[in-house]
């Protein structure tokens, strides 16, 4: 399941207090003229215990504790002492008055000075220590990690209750508890819980993680939950310059740039834990970029973080998400080793970012003890292991959870398992959970089987005009060792039937060695992409399209048979040996394939035509993705959403006269990956492809610059060429793609509130194609290759509507072949944080 169709699905839910806490107090904080005042430091009297108001003056504050007043500080304005006259307080109206004299306090008005601040001289100090605080000071550390992860509905209110759809579910709402961050209501939905023992070294730069526990309610033993929690909650250290968080990169109060894009000021200095610490607000500069809000404890000697709050500023530019809060406390191990023990993390997820808007909310509580050091271990012990395998940490005893428990489950946490163990046996939740499952993976789910996927059914092409497709695939589970998919399609034009059928079979859990093979006949648009592969139920643009531009009846009949090994030789490098046969032959009478078998002479001037090509070929390929995160262990996986590197090379061997095959060829193709994250500056990819083939062969065989007839954007195709445009059999493109973020229409007033994305790229190649093979060409299609670089460029505004992304492309040379399109528009849907 597609991980933000599966968060749509706690916002579906999401469309009474309980009050446990001491002391709870709401608000407002506002001038004199009655304008909010953003970023206010509020904190309980006599305490530590604060936070920072947000861009609309609002804040909400809860301690177990008893308190009896409020400071409200904020730079301007006069210090307020407000009385709290019970235990629960909310809706306050808090009115700051301007600062009487400038020598009560240091007051930095607006935008805080970047001279002559003492908070930015404590800041430097930070950035000179942070490679000397916590574990950096150890070349080796060891420790025990317990981590829980919980979603909760929020903004439950008696309306929310009484709705049909929770018909059937309503003991559900025994379990309603309050936030102590946002003072909402919210309902535990889900709750994963895990501990592992931690491996570092600094020397070797190395971390390992050994999952030793692992519990889940609620959809127990779907892995698309968590893989979505792994995407959404990544690893970060705060001393980071940048912190990464729903593959966008947010702005550190503690990075080196800091100055730049934060406000700071000095507004305290207290003994937290015995230690002499200063307190520094922080907010940003400027709205709709991605930044924080809040404050943080430096000690004064070792300028290590005691504690820090901070929460997403709420113009930044992400979707989906209203709200990013976090806590993170260190402990004092000395008088110089501060570790990290506590890191706290809530995101409030919702379809808008209105204040009484219902969302769900995504908890993060990790918790570290037993710290270890300099116990050193081989270089070999880091190693991974390409496929772990522990059914017995997924089935721990309730005395293993008692025992390894950092902190215990709080009321309603314990109630939690039954409550959804018990939900997944209501009929209308299965029925609610079965129709986003579809909609998410595009499957229909029966027992050990699955219909789909369903957004092919219709297709559309010149040959078979509308075409009708159903299909299906085996499924016990997401651990499956063997899986099995198949299909039938039928064109209404050209009256035929067509199938695929594959199977994948996994014969060593340990090494991933996977066994796969199949068969399909089907009509498909070949020179889609230059990297192919065997995949005999691989998308083909002929037969998933709808809508495309121009005529193109370009298309071929293929039957396609393969079989192949593969086996993950160490972790994220797979090495694959296969064998396939196929027949290609054009499926339209406008388009040919044909080829001199034998060349024209003065004998014989016609030569020897074919129309169909029969081809066996052997091929050996090496794929290494470095940082590559998956879960799972089946003979199918899921992957991590998040950046990695991706190398793929491919060798094949034309093998002639096997199976009556026409063409000896050899064939190398590389092809390179790599995103780059440019800290505030968004995200770069870029994409290098090359190859060449070695040996005589037709057109059908030839590698075709991929072109784009479709009305939208598909990776890794040239927008302005239309297929069959440029034919080589050597070749090399570069594609260069980046995402800005929303960094430069944050930047123009009138565009912040449109959330809007830039987005800019070019793409290049360069090829050619050998006599022999022009030679040989029978087809009537002119051969042109691009022997003089090709290139066209694009700029696109992504973020519409926070769905829709527009691409515009220009064509930056060989304007003046036949139908060439100098200017494509196209478009893409997506849910996209």
């Amino acid at each position: 399941m597609n991980k933000l169709t599966l968060l749509l699905l706690y916002i579906v839910f999401a469309f009474a207090n309980v009050v446990t806490a001491q002391t709870k107090v709401s608000g407002i904080v506002l001038d004199k003229s009655n304008q909010p005042i953003p970023f206010a430091n509020v904190v309980f009297k006599g305490s530590n215990i604060g936070i920072v108001s947000n861009e609309d003056g609002r804040f909400y504050l809860e301690s177990p504790n008893t308190y009896t007043a409020l400071l409200v500080t904020s730079a301007g304005f006069s210090d307020k002492e407000v009385p709290l006259e019970k235990a629960v307080n909310y809706n306050f109206k808090i009115v700051l008055g301007e600062a009487e004299a400038l020598n009560e306090v240091v007051i930095y008005t607006g935008k805080t000075s970047k001279k002559n601040n003492p908070a930015l001289d404590i800041l430097r100090k930070i950035w000179e220590r942070k490679r000397k605080n916590g574990l950096y000071q150890f070349n080796q550390y060891q420790m025990q990690k317990y981590e829980k992860v919980e979603f909760d509905m929020n903004t439950i209110d008696s309306a929310f209750m009484k709705n049909k759809l929770f018909k059937g579910m309503e003991f559900i709402f025994n379990h309603v508890d309050t936030s102590d961050v946002t003072g909402k209501t919210y309902l535990p939905i889900f709750i994963n819980e895990s501990v592992y023992d931690v491996y570092g070294d600094n020397k070797l730069k190395k971390v390992k993680e050994n999952i030793t526990g692992n519990k889940m309610s609620g959809f127990n033993g779907n892995q698309q939950i968590l893989s979505f929690v792994k995407d959404l909650y990544s690893e970060y250290n705060i001393y980071d310059n940048h912190l990464k968080f729903f593959d966008k990169s947010f702005t550190s109060p503690l990075s080196r740039t800091g100055i730049d894009v934060y406000n700071y000021v000095l507004k305290d200095s207290a003994f937290v834990d015995k230690k002499w610490c200063y307190n520094i607000v922080f907010y940003p500069r400027r709205k709709n970029e991605l930044t924080f809000k809040g404050d943080f404890w430096v000690n004064d000697t070792t300028f290590a973080i005691k504690k820090i709050n901070m929460g997403v500023t709420k113009s930044a530019n992400i979707n989906w998400v209203k709200d990013i809060y976090i806590e993170q406390e260190f402990d004092v191990q000395n008088d110089s080793i501060f570790l990290l023990t506590r890191d706290y993390m809530m995101s409030d997820f919702a379809l808008n970012k209105k204040e009484k808007s219902k969302g769900v909310y995504g908890k993060r509580t990790t918790l570290y003890r037993n710290h270890k050091f300099n116990i050193q271990k081989p270089e070999k012990f880091y190693k991974e292991e390409v496929n772990f395998i522990d059914n017995a940490v997924y089935d721990r005893p309730p005395e293993f959870w008692e025992e390894n428990r950092f902190e215990k489950l709080n009321k309603d946490e314990q109630g939690i398992y039954k409550m959804l163990d018990t939900l997944q046996t209501v009929k209308r939740f299965k029925q609610l959970y079965n129709l986003v499952s579809i909609l998410g993976s595009g499957y229909v789910e029966f027992k050990n089987f699955d219909y789909g996927p369903i957004f092919s059914t219709f297709g559309y092409n010149e040959v078979e005009g509308l075409r009708l497709r159903v299909g299906g695939r085996t499924y016990f589970g997401p651990n499956d060792p063997w899986r099995i998919q198949a299909y039938t399609a039928y064109g209404f034009d050209d009256n035929k039937f067509k199938y695929g059928v594959s199977g994948k079979w996994m014969v060593d859990k340990k090494n991933r060695i996977i066994i796969s093979g199949g068969n399909r006949r089907d009509i498909e648009q070949i020179g889609a992409s230059l990297t192919t592969t065997n995949d005999v139920l691989g998308r083909s643009f002929a037969s998933s399209a709808l809508f495309t531009t121009g005529s193109n009846g370009k298309l071929t009949n293929i039957n396609l048979s393969n079989v192949s090994v593969e086996m993950e030789a160490k972790k994220n490098f797979i090495v694959q040996a296969g064998f396939s046969y196929r027949t290609l032959e054009s499926a339209s009478k406008t388009f040919s394939l044909d080829y001199y078998s034998t060349l024209p002479t003065p004998e014989n001037p016609a030569g020897v035509i074919e129309s169909a090509v029969k081809q066996s070929e052997a091929n050996i390929q090496f794929e290494y993705m470095p940082n590559r995160k998956t879960i799972g262990y089946g003979v199918e996986r899921d992957l991590v959403d998040s950046p990695f590197s991706h190398f793929f090379v491919n060798f094949s061997y034309g093998l002639k006269g096997v199976f009556d095959s026409d063409f000896a060829y050899e064939k190398i193709q590389v092809f390179y990956r790599q995103p780059i994250i440019i800290g505030p500056l968004g995200r770069t990819n870029i994409t290098v492809e090359t190859g060449k083939t070695f040996g005589t062969i037709p057109l059908g065989l030839m590698s075709v610059i991929p072109g784009n007839q479709t009305y939208f954007t598909i990776e890794n195709t040239f927008s302005n060429l239309n297929f069959y445009e440029f034919v080589t059999d050597q070749y090399t493109t570069l594609q260069w793609n980046h995402d800005f973020g929303g960094r430069l229409f944050a930047r123009i007033p009138f565009m912040r509130k449109l959330n809007w994305r830039e987005f800019i790229g070019v793409r290049a190649v360069h090829g050619t194609i050998s006599d022999a093979n022009r030679a040989i060409n029978a087809s009537g299609l002119p051969y042109n290759a691009p022997e003089k670089v090709y290139y066209e460029y694009h700029a696109g505004i992504g973020n519409i509507f926070k769905v829709f992304r527009i691409d515009f492309s220009w064509r930056g040379n060989y304007l003046d072949m036949p139908d060439a399109h100098k200017f494509a528009v196209k478009g893409s849907f997506g849910f996209y944080f």
